[in-house]
């Protein structure tokens, strides 16, 4: 088998194969919410975040448990459920994901018994969650990955971006992963629907980033989903089709495999070992013969060189990270949002949920769109333009508020053709459309009013019951 046969039918099994099964309509939630010390200037205490963690497990049985080399446990899983809790990159970022499920207000509710817990628990030790793209101790919390080997070799790859010019401009905090929190939704898929369907939400990034920022970064906070910046100008950026959006309408199954052929590796195991490496675009990876890596050391505490043969198997350690991202689950993945408010932590789910029934509509809706549409630029661009604090002239709000309902009308249709009553999460999003406002510009507002972050991010961890579901 050729070198180029032998990637395809290894992306073919990975991606593709799990789309040939008739699509349902379960959703996929994950929640990262990040862990703060309530003490002004002080860093996340792992020790109190480990003491919460066990207490909560002595009250849900999540009985199976991943620890670190060191013996924290970072990962414990609900069998039954599919529910997890686990900490993403760091200790000091904790996400809640749940099993995929038909009816979110049913996983909503068990939200609300797991959340409550865990957040009573790390009160009485002096740290809370909150519901905030960034965590307001970024610049205090202890840098450090969980101790394992992904999560280092992870941490590695990104500190190593001084090695690769200047191209993209690359920012100094490779370790925004330890503390920027996304909101992640997966819907089902089958291979009629997911092209159409990525590229709809592709169109749709612009508009979202309306309605969900809440990453403010920059000197000035200029940057309302910071997020997107702290990754397409980090080292998965190096390659832009690793990150971020399409700059390409796909027409067919052939241009979504394409692209991941033209998406680039740049880590994988050989004998327990993760080992990272540059990257190198998947068409280019099994024709390099040998390649040369870095992995881990336990008993020297260092990284070491090594070399290493690809292979196509080596597909199993691709890594895009799209705003719409195809998953070896079947499903396509909804990655640019912002960690929410704890009170609306469901509203990007319930979004994208309703709006996935209704993918040729969104998608006419957006083509004929002039409020964001038709003044020169593209869908990419105009993500960028509309997560800045400032907008330039050619927005008219009044017509972007129009829009922006018609958007969430169609989702509202969706979510009434799935039948399990979860219109009223989108009630939070009405409220944003109607003021061109997101939970970012509400925060940079009253800190302007003289408020503190930390009040702000206790009203952001606020937990309250919405009516109706």
């Amino acid at each position: 088998m050729t070198d180029n046969n032998s990637i395809a039918a290894a992306l073919d099994a990975r991606f593709f194969a799990p789309l040939r099964r008739p699509r349902t309509r379960r959703v996929g939630v994950e929640l990262e919410l990040p862990v703060w010390n309530l003490a002004p200037g002080k860093a996340t205490d792992f020790a109190a975040v480990h003491v919460a963690t066990d207490e909560f497990l002595g009250r849900f049985d999540f009985p199976d448990t991943t620890r670190d080399d060191t013996g924290a446990l970072y990962r414990a899983r609900d069998p039954k459920t599919g529910d997890e809790l686990s900490f993403d990159c760091s200790f000091n970022t904790l996400e809640i994901s749940f099993g995929p499920d038909e009816d979110l207000t049913i996983v909503r509710r068990r939200f609300g018994e797991y959340y409550p817990a865990l957040q009573e628990a790390l009160l009485r030790r002096g740290h809370s969650l909150s519901g905030m793209g960034i965590n307001p101790r970024w610049r205090e919390n202890r840098p450090e990955p969980i101790g394992n080997g992904r999560y280092r070799m992870l941490l590695h790859h990104l500190k190593s971006y001084s090695k690769y010019g200047g191209s993209p401009q690359f920012h100094d905090h490779p370790d925004f992963g330890l503390f920027s929190c996304a909101s992640q939704a997966q819907v089902d898929a089958d291979e009629k629907s997911v092209v159409p369907t990525i590229n709809a939400f592709n169109a749709l990034e612009p508009f979202k980033a309306v309605l969900f920022a809440n990453s403010p970064f920059g000197e000035r906070g200029e940057w309302l989903c910071g997020r997107d910046r702290l990754w397409s100008h980090s080292l998965h950026g190096l390659n832009p089709h690793n990150c971020g959006m399409y700059g390409v309408t796909l027409r067919s199954l052939s241009d979504l495999a394409g692209y991941l052929v033209s998406t680039s590796v740049y880590c994988t195991e050989r004998g327990g070992k993760y080992l990272n490496f540059a990257p190198v675009p998947l068409s280019e990876y099994v024709g390099k013969g040998t390649i040369v890596a870095e992995y881990w050391d336990g008993n020297a505490q260092a990284h070491r060189r090594c070399l290493f043969s690809p292979n196509a198997e080596d597909v199993a350690w691709l890594r895009p990270f799209k705003f719409e991202d195809l998953t070896q689950r079947g499903t396509v993945e909804f990655r640019s949002v912002c960690e929410q408010p704890v009170r609306d932590a469901f509203t990007p789910a319930v979004f994208h949920a309703g709006l996935a029934e209704e993918v040729p509509a969104l998608a006419e809706l957006l083509a004929s769109d002039t409020s964001l549409y038709g003044h020169g630029y593209g869908a990419a661009e105009l993500r960028a333009i509309m997560s800045r604090r400032e907008w330039p002239s050619f927005v008219d709000r009044g017509a972007l508020a129009a829009q922006l309902n018609c958007i969430l009308d169609l989702a509202e249709e969706g979510l009434r053709r799935r039948g399990f009553g979860e219109e009223p999460l989108l009630a939070p999003l009405r409220r944003r459309a109607d003021t061109l406002s997101n939970p970012a510009l509400e925060q940079l507002n009253r800190l302007e009013r003289g408020e503190t972050i930390e009040q702000i991010a206790a009203d952001y961890a606020t937990w309250k019951e919405a009516s109706g579901v």
